[in-house]
């Protein structure tokens, strides 16, 4: 008949003396009734435990939509995303640059934007420049894109056409150019083998050799011989610097010297100007002292006129 420590005066040893809350049978204890028990009571608790995970396993993995085969169907969905999104930006990229290309080739290379002849506008500020010559100038580099051109240049030959003071070229697009003329005005006409030959404000002839004087062009005449291209110079720098209305009264002109240019009017009277300097101040002193004839206004010295 077994026995309890208890009876032998043996004080029960506490079974979770390790851990509280748990109880350890003693090895050296004999088991009882109740201690088998409770073993099979606790094998059947473990076993419909490791049943129950068995049954969430199995259907975890064997339904359509279990966490893994969700994960794994995303993580694919990512992989094809980004696949996309990189092929996605490939063609944008080569789309862009084919793009910049095709611009480049149209702008710089295309006849597209060429430079065509009857595309040549031009305006000049006087008749004495013959369009024609300008377009043909400039028609020389026809078929080179606009953006090519070089305006400075266009300009440049332009001014060695006959009659061109100052030019100035400018892009007219899509394929054509305007140029703008200054054209050279005859302000003088010089004695020349028995014609005369007009010149500008520069001394640059303009045109050809004429039988006489147009109207409103006076006749100037300098010494020959050291000092003439200066006296000439600030003849045709004074004719330059009067009012058109002044100018056309003008018959003849001349100087001894840079200091002394002097003018003959249409009425006869005589005009001793001096220096090309103070002009401006000289025309308005001449026109208050018409208003009294006489045969010769000296406004040499503007601040102390003279008329004789």
């Amino acid at each position: 008949m077994t026995t309890s420590r208890l009876e032998h005066g043996e004080p029960d040893r506490d079974w979770g003396a390790g851990a509280p809350g748990v109880s350890v049978p003693d090895p050296k204890r004999r088991r009882t009734v109740g201690d088998w028990v409770a073993a099979a009571r606790g094998h059947r608790f473990r076993a419909a435990g490791r049943r129950r995970a068995g049954s969430v396993l199995s259907r975890l993995t064997s339904s359509p939509g279990v966490v893994s085969t969700r994960l794994a169907e995303r993580l694919s969905e990512r992989r094809a995303a980004r696949r996309r999104l990189v092929v996605r930006r490939g063609v944008v990229v080569g789309a862009a640059a084919a793009l910049v290309a095709l611009l480049a080739y149209l702008v710089f290379y295309s006849p597209v934007l060429a430079l065509r002849s009857d595309r040549v506008r031009v305006v000049a500020s006087a008749a004495t420049v013959d369009p024609g010559l300008v377009v043909a100038e400039v028609a020389g580099a026809a078929g080179t894109p606009l953006v090519r051109l070089s305006m400075a240049e266009l300009a440049a030959a332009v001014e060695m056409v006959a009659g061109v003071r100052s030019a100035s070229v400018s892009r007219a697009w899509p394929n054509g150019v305007a140029v703008d003329v200054v054209a050279r005005v005859p302000v003088a006409a010089v004695a020349r083998d028995g014609q005369y030959a007009l010149l500008d404000v520069d001394a640059v002839q303009v045109g050809d050799l004429v039988a006489s004087a147009p109207d409103g062009v006076p006749v100037v005449a300098v010494p020959a011989g050291e000092g003439s291209a200066d006296a000439l110079t600030a003849v045709l720098g004074v004719l330059d610097a009067l009012p058109a209305e002044l100018l056309a009264e003008i018959r003849e002109a001349g100087a001894a010297t840079a200091d002394t240019v002097r003018f003959r009017l249409r009425d006869g009277s005589r005009v001793e100007w001096g220096g090309a300097e103070l002009s401006a101040l000289k025309v308005r002193v001449l026109e208050v002292l018409r208003q009294r004839p006489a045969s010769v206004y000296d406004v040499s010295a503007p601040t102390m006129p003279v008329t004789r």
